[in-house]
């Protein structure tokens, strides 16, 4: 692929990861997402052979930064210290307000089961491999995972309630469960 058409190719892909952060991947159209990017409808299937082809790569890449944010976290605590540090991070009043580079889980987990196949398998593969990130040990998985499940669906709350005083509650309620 020539250098013009993978930055045209990326660009949609960063109009199609915003829109999916803000909206999950069923309501922007094709032209929504190229009007974000800048570009016409026309140029869509020189770079995808579907809208749902665009949606699941946005989805797979902005699962796959999300994880790389974990690798950052000092790999020399242990495993709960890490998800109360990672949960500081995640449920803040700054990652609820993103607008982009934010965990797009909160807006795709209440349409995961009507998508094809292919996203559920996706956000399978993303919670297998933020376990192994975030468990110390064998027995440590299961609390991984609880910790995970009160992340995403308490980061899921505090931005459909919005900026507010009930909100913010919400989100030191659940780093506190974390910790």
């Amino acid at each position: 692929m020539n250098d013009k058409k993978a930055q045209t190719r990326e660009r949609i892909l960063q109009a199609a990861s915003a829109a999916l952060i803000q909206h999950g991947p069923a309501e922007p159209s094709v032209s929504e997402v190229m009007a974000a990017a800048g570009l016409t409808v026309g140029g869509f299937y020189a770079h995808f052979e579907s809208k749902d082809a665009l949606m699941l790569e946005a989805f797979k890449q902005l699962l796959a930064q999300r994880r790389a944010k974990i690798e950052e976290v000092d790999n020399e605590l242990d495993g709960e210290a890490r998800r109360a540090l990672i949960a500081a991070f995640y449920l803040s009043r700054k990652h609820r307000d993103a607008v982009d580079h934010a965990c797009p889980l909160p807006a795709v987990i209440g349409e995961i089961g009507s998508l094809p196949a292919c996203f559920r398998e996706a956000l399978n593969e993303h919670v297998e491999l933020m376990v192994a990130q975030l468990a110390a040990s064998p027995e440590d998985t299961d609390k991984a995972l609880a910790d995970i499940a009160l992340m995403i669906g308490g980061l899921a709350v505090a931005r459909a309630l919005g900026p507010g005083e009930l909100s913010d509650r919400l989100l030191r309620a659940a780093k506190s469960a974390v910790r």
